[in-house]
């Protein structure tokens, strides 16, 4: 695997608690996730991804670095709003009605979280992206990290 690969995939983990919070999916959660991610196109990640990097915008570490007006900002908030709509009560309604009866709402949770990751890693997959995530490890000794790796010494005795 590529350190550029290595990267985008730790980001990917790291970014998952942000989707399953905690949530633990069932049979039908998962039934609902499969038909989440079925039902999705291109466009409709690129539409999670914007919803996605403009509500992380809002944190005051990172608002500075991004300007989102507020009118883009209702643009991208209605977009994605319709496809959860659209997802929940059109596309995947009978998996959706069957998860939240027998799972609650943890199972809406999980099954977005799912999806959530597919959009991280297409939004990972550009290779723009990929090229500044892989100019992460100019800061980083690889030597350290190579060490991490290498055998422990055997204990003398």
């Amino acid at each position: 695997m590529r350190k550029t690969e290595l990267i985008a995939n730790l980001l990917v983990v790291c970014s998952w608690p942000l989707w399953s919070a905690n949530a633990t999916a069932g049979p039908y959660a998962d039934d609902m996730a499969k038909c989440l991610v079925k039902e999705t196109g291109a466009a409709d990640r690129t539409a999670l991804m914007n919803w996605m990097f403009a509500a992380m915008a809002l944190h005051p570490d990172v608002e500075a670095m991004a300007t989102i007006s507020a009118e883009l900002r209702a643009d991208i908030n209605k977009s994605a709003g319709a496809l959860f709509q659209r997802l929940l009560v059109d596309s995947c309604r009978e998996e959706s009605k069957l998860a939240i009866r027998y799972e609650g709402q943890p199972a809406i949770q999980s099954a977005f979280g799912l999806l959530g990751q597919i959009a991280m890693q297409d939004l990972f997959a550009n290779p723009k992206v990929a090229a500044g995530l892989g100019e992460l490890q100019r800061n980083v000794d690889q030597k350290k990290i190579a060490e991490l790796s290498a055998p422990e010494p055997k204990p003398e005795g």
